[in-house]
C-alpha cells in the first residue's frame, strides 16, 4: 500500500522555478528531520541528480507513457515505504504531456493516479489578479487533479504577495502557500535544456542551508506538509521481488562523462541477480576483473572527449571486451563512445572505441528531443522479436553515417517518434553489441529485465 503523505509541486509553465522551489522544500523538510522521498515526473536524469542530494536518498522517475499505472504506483510503494513523506517534482507545465487532448505523460497523470494533492507554482513577475483567474483554470480544468495550494514565485514585494493572496481569497481559491521573492533562492547552473548533473561542487551543503533557509522564511510549511497528509490510503498490486544474487557481473560506465541511469533499472538489475561493478572510461586504466557484460549509459561524454580519447587503454579493453563475445549495451553517449571518432562542437575530432563505423558530431542545437516506441525486428540483449518498450531521445549529437549494412552492423529497432507518421530504422546490433541513441525504460516491461539479464550471464 502508499500510506506515505505526498505532495506534488507542478508548475504554470516551464520556468515557474519548480526545481528550485522543490529543492528549497525538500531542504527545508530534512532539515527539520523529515526523511523524504522525492521523485521526477518525466523522463530527464538531470533534476532527479538535485533531487537526490537534497534528500540524501536515490530519487526516482514517474513517467506514466513510458512506464504505465501499475509500474508507477508499485514503484512509489516500494521507494517510500520507509519515507515520512514523498514530494514529487513536477515536469513543464502541470497538463504538459506526451498528447494534447489527454493526460498521457503530464504530471497530472501522476497526480491523478497516486492521488496526490498539488501546488501551483506560478511565476507571478508583472502579475496581479489575474494570477486567480490564473488559478481557477488550472484548479477547474481536469475533475481527476486537486489544486491544494500555491506558490507565487517572484514576487516584486512583501506587499505584492499579500495582494496575490488576497485575490486568491477573495475567489475561493486554493490558498497561497509560499510568496517567493526575486531573487531569494539561489541560481541553479544551466546547461542545454535543463541543469547540469549535481555534486557537492554545484549543490553544496550550504546552498542547500540558504534554500532551506529561504523557504521557511517565505512558506506556511507546516500548511504543506498538511495538505500531503490529506492524501488517502492507496493500495497497489505489488507482486513479490525475487531477490536473486550471483548471476552475473554487469560493469556499468559510471563518472563524468557517463552517468544518464535510471535508478530503478539498477536495482532491478540488482534484483535479478546482476552484480553491478562500476567503472570509469575516463580515468581507469583497464575494466574492473571477471565482467560478464557491459552497459554504458549516456552522459556528457562530449565534455570529456579529449580524456576518453587519451585513455587507449581502457579503448583498447572495451574492443577486447566486445571482441571475446560478451554483451555490450549502450545509449546515447555510450553510443557516441563505441563510434569511430567524436567530433565536438568546437570541430576537433577525438578518436573513441571504433566499435561502431561511424562518427559523431556535436551541433550548437538540440537534434532529438521525443518520446519513442521501440520495437525488435530481431532478437537481442533485452528481448524477442516483436517486444516493444518505450523510451525517449535526448541529443546534440548525430551520426556522420549510417553503420547499418556496414561491416556486419544491423538495425534492430523498429523506433516510432511522437512527431512522426513512420517509424525509423534504429538500435545498431553486431553479435552481442547493441547501441542506440534510445533511452528504453526496461524496468517497467519484467520480461525486458529478464532477457536482458539472462544476456549477461556466462553461457557455458
Amino acid at each position: 500500500m502508499i500510506d506515505c503523505p505526498r505532495i506534488v509541486i507542478g508548475g504554470t509553465e516551464s520556468g515557474a522555478g519548480k526545481t528550485s522551489l522543490t529543492l528549497a522544500l525538500v531542504a527545508a523538510l530534512r532539515r527539520r528531520g523529515t526523511r523524504v522521498q522525492t521523485f521526477k515526473v518525466g523522463p530527464d536524469f538531470l533534476d532527479p541528480s538535485y533531487l537526490a542530494l537534497a534528500s540524501g536518498r536515490p530519487c526516482y522517475n514517474l513517467d506514466g507513457w513510458m512506464m504505465g499505472r501499475d509500474y508507477v504506483e508499485r514503484l512509489v510503494a516500494r521507494t517510500a515505504a520507509d519515507a515520512d513523506i514523498a514530494v514529487i517534482e513536477g515536469v513543464m507545465g502541470l497538463f504538459d504531456g506526451a498528447e494534447p487532448d489527454s493526460l498521457a505523460g503530464s504530471t497530472a497523470e501522476i497526480a491523478s493516479w497516486l492521488r496526490a494533492p498539488v501546488i501551483l507554482v506560478a511565476d507571478v513577475y508583472g502579475m496581479a489578479r489575474s494570477l486567480a483567474a490564473v488559478v481557477k483554470g488550472f484548479a477547474t480544468f481536469e475533475r481527476k487533479v486537486r489544486v491544494a495550494g500555491v506558490i507565487a514565485n517572484h514576487c516584486g514585494s512583501v506587499r505584492h504577495g499579500i495582494l496575490l493572496a488576497e485575490s486568491l481569497q477573495a475567489s475561493r481559491l486554493p490558498p497561497m502557500v509560499a510568496a517567493v521573492p526575486r531573487g531569494a533562492l539561489p541560481e541553479l547552473p544551466g546547461r542545454h535544456l535543463g541543469l547540469v548533473t549535481a555534486d557537492l561542487s554545484n549543490l553544496p551543503p550550504q546552498t542547500l542551508e540558504a534554500m532551506a533557509d529561504a523557504f521557511e522564511h517565505y512558506s506556511t510549511l507546516s500548511e504543506i506538509v498538511n495538505m500531503a497528509r490529506s492524501a488517502p490510503l492507496l493500495y497497489v498490486r505489488a507482486p513479490e521481488r525475487k531477490g536473486l544474487t550471483g548471476r552475473a557481473r554487469l560493469g556499468v560506465a559510471h563518472d563524468a562523462a557517463f552517468h544518464f541511469y535510471y535508478r530503478d533499472f539498477l536495482n532491478e538489475l540488482e534484483d535479478g541477480g546482476c552484480t553491478l561493478v562500476r567503472f570509469s572510461p575516463v580515468a581507469d586504466g583497464s575494466l574492473p576483473e571477471g565482467l560478464d557484460a557491459l552497459y554504458i549509459g549516456g552522459g556528457y561524454p562530449e565534455e570529456m572527449a579529449a580524456e576518453l580519447s587519451a585513455n587507449a587503454p581502457m579503448l583498447a579493453a572495451v574492443r577486447g571486451f566486445a571482441a571475446s563475445g560478451r554483451p555490450v549495451y549502450a545509449e546515447c553517449g555510450g553510443l557516441m563512445y563505441l563510434c569511430r571518432e567524436m567530433e565536438t562542437a568546437d570541430g576537433k575530432r577525438y578518436p573513441m572505441a571504433g566499435l561502431l563505423p561511424a562518427g559523431t558530431r556535436m551541433h550548437a542545437g538540440l537534434q532529438a528531443l521525443s518520446y519513442v516506441h521501440v520495437t525488435l525486428k530481431e532478437d537481442s540483449l533485452w528481448g524477442l522479436a516483436g517486444e516493444s518498450v518505450r523510451g525517449h531521445e535526448f541529443h546534440h549529437s548525430t551520426l556522420t553515417e549510417n553503420p547499418a549494412g556496414m561491416e556486419g552492423w544491423r538495425p534492430v529497432y523498429s523506433m516510432k517518434k511522437r512527431w512522426m507518421d513512420a517509424p525509423v530504422e534504429e538500435g545498431f546490433q553486431k553479435g552481442n553489441i547493441l547501441a542506440s541513441y534510445a533511452h528504453l525504460h526496461l524496468p517497467s516491461r519484467p520480461r525486458a529485465v529478464g532477457r536482458f539479464v539472462q544476456s549477461c550471464v556466462k553461457q557455458e
